[in-house]
Formats: structure tokens, sequence, C-alpha cells
């Protein structure tokens, strides 16, 4: 079991204590080497060269500011990151669309079991891209166009327009893009349904998202099907299809 060191910023002394009681319990491979509460205690901490952390634990709201404000004065960051953060809409989708870690309060301990066991030790976990990812989802998310995607290979940067399809294989998700490129995830369709349904994806199938602009023709009939601009063959579930129709209908003002 590989050590992962860790460091944790968060303000209220409950929270802190009970984090690191969570950790110690949970994910003993997790090593807390150092705490802070404000963002001036964390530039302290991580301008001391011997502390080099794997990850840090970040509560975004601080007594001097937001966590943002840090992470950019320390920039290149090495380590990866997990927000511990209650629920705030716009920060928990700029975490799903930029494969950053998070972690809800109350800390469930099982998400944070999780949330360890994707942090990486190799010192090249791409944090800088994804913070520019999330940085730009979180500050505009009504011009974002692109996401990154935690693959078994590695981290990718796409652009969201060119994800041509999604296709689920057990709790793995097979991403076709424009290029003919495949990506496989570790992250089930359902996850990837929520987060694009607003950028015109649609679940025709329990095995199928796909990318309303890359269609080419429905056919008809007793076994229903997409043809896609790849010539990929999709079916469209029977479930699925009246609601299916109707969002067609409503792109197309009729089928």
């Amino acid at each position: 079991m590989s050590v992962k060191k860790a460091i944790i910023i968060e303000d209220e002394i409950n929270g802190l204590n009970n984090l690191k009681n969570m950790l110690a319990e949970n994910c003993p491979e997790a090593e807390v080497i150092g705490d802070a509460g404000s963002i001036a205690e964390g530039l302290q901490i991580l301008a001391n060269p011997p502390v080099k952390p794997d990850v840090a634990f970040l509560d975004i709201s601080l007594p001097d500011g937001l966590v943002f404000q840090l992470l950019n004065q320390i920039r290149p960051i090495t380590f990866d990151i997990i927000f511990i953060t209650a629920y705030e809409e716009y920060a928990i989708k700029a975490c799903e669309y930029s494969s950053i870690g998070y972690v809800l309060k109350p800390i469930d301990p099982d998400a944070l079991k999780e949330a360890v066991a994707r942090i990486s030790t190799n010192r090249d976990a791409e944090t800088e891209r994804r913070l520019d990812v999330f940085n730009t989802y979180y500050n505009n998310p009504n011009a974002f166009t692109k996401m990154s995607i935690s693959a078994l290979d590695g981290i990718y940067f796409v652009n969201i327009k060119e994800i041509v399809r999604f296709e689920a294989e057990d709790n793995y998700t097979h991403i076709f893009l424009e290029s003919g490129e495949r990506i496989t995830a570790s992250k089930t369709i359902k996850a990837y349904e929520e987060l694009l349904t607003p950028f015109n994806f649609y679940r025709v199938h329990k095995r199928h998202v796909i990318n309303l602009n890359y269609m080419r023709k429905f056919v008809k009939g007793d076994g229903g099907y997409l043809i896609m601009d790849d010539d990929m063959k999709i079916e469209v579930s029977r479930r699925r299809r009246p609601a299916f129709m109707e969002r067609m209908k409503r792109l197309h003002g009729g089928v």
C-alpha cells in the first residue's frame, strides 16, 4: 500500500478533526502531514520545501477568501486536489467536468474512500489543466466548451461538441469522438447522461447516450434504430422511443 501524503485546509476545527478521524479510520494509506485554517496559513505550509503533498483536501470557503485564491498563488500545482464542500451546484458541476475529486459535507465514508482511491501519486496528475477546466466552468458555465475525462490510461481533455456518443459496458463507458478515437472511462454512462444533457446529448437506450448533432437518420419500424454520422447503428429502446420521438419533433419540427 503506497502512502499518500495529505494536507487539509479547513477553517472549522470540528470539520478538520472529523476529516482527520475519518481518514485514519477509512483510508489508512492517507497520511496527514499538515493542516491550515485559512489561505494565509495554507500558503505558509505549502511554501515550506519539505512539504510535498500528494493530495490537498480543501474547503472552498475560508475566512480570508475562496481557496481558489490560494491555488492561483502556488501554481504550477503538482499535487492532486479533493474539495470538501457543502453542496454548491456550480462547484460540483465544475468538479465533474474537470475530473477533480470532491466529497460533500456531511462526509460519507464510502465517498471519501472512493475519492482517496483515485488520488494519483505520480506527480503528473494533470492538475493544472484540470484546474483550468474547473475555473472555466465555475466562472462562466454558459460559455463552457471543454471537459476532462478520467480514463483508464490517463486524463483526456476533449471539446464536448466533438463527442459523438457514449456506450456502456458494465461499470465502464466507451466514449467515441468525431476523430474516430475511443476513450474508455471508469464512470457509469448515467453520470455522463446527467452531465451532458444540457449540451444536446440524449439517452436512447440503457447502453447508449448520443450527441443529437451527429444523427444522420432514424429508421422507423418495430426495431427502430439510429444511423449516426460515423455509420454506427444505435438501437432506440422501445421504452424510450415515445420520449425520443417527442424530442425529435421539438428539434426538427416533426419527424
